[in-house]
């Protein structure tokens, strides 16, 4: 039974933290060239928008992923351990960097653009400001999942044996 849920642990992870990290990561750039106008505005807006969908719909998807995790610590009895602990820490910090700054971000670009707002309005200005955070929350993000994976692998100082 371990060895199923931890399977479907890694697959659930891979298919859905994956794509929000690459979204995440792929947002800032897209933002800079729609909210900069000119001829790239209209071909950016579209995958800037669907960038921030895949965000909002795998990210909500990505929940599985920690509580298919605490079930497999469960099974395989290493709740207790520092090494799970930390790394259920880290993807509570994860998952708030992505609920209190990405997101929040993302969307503001997204109002931008549905706005149509010129380089003079407020609106534009919150959204260009907010771009300016989230290449680092953006990186964040990503970092924390990846030492997550790294103590998923190696695991400092369990008992399993594996």
């Amino acid at each position: 039974m371990a060895k199923f849920l931890l399977s479907l642990h890694v697959l659930a992870s891979v298919l859905f933290i994956g794509p929000v990290a690459v979204a995440v990561s792929m947002f800032p750039r897209r933002a800079q060239a729609a909210l900069a106008g000119g001829a790239e505005r209209a071909a950016e807006a579209g995958s800037l928008r669907l960038l921030h969908r895949i965000t909002q719909v795998y990210a909500l998807l990505g929940v599985a992923v920690p509580v298919m995790g605490i079930g497999v610590a469960q099974v395989m009895d290493v709740l207790g351990q520092s090494w799970l602990i930390v790394s259920m820490v880290l993807t509570a910090l994860a998952a708030l960097s992505l609920l209190l700054f990405v997101l929040p971000a993302q969307q503001a670009a997204v109002d931008a653009l549905d706005l149509d707002l010129d380089a003079d309005a407020p609106e534009h200005g919150k959204a260009v400001q907010g771009l300016r955070l989230l290449p680092m929350t953006a990186g964040v993000f990503n970092l924390l999942w990846a030492v997550v994976v790294v103590l998923m692998i190696i695991r400092p100082g369990s008992t399993t044996g594996v």
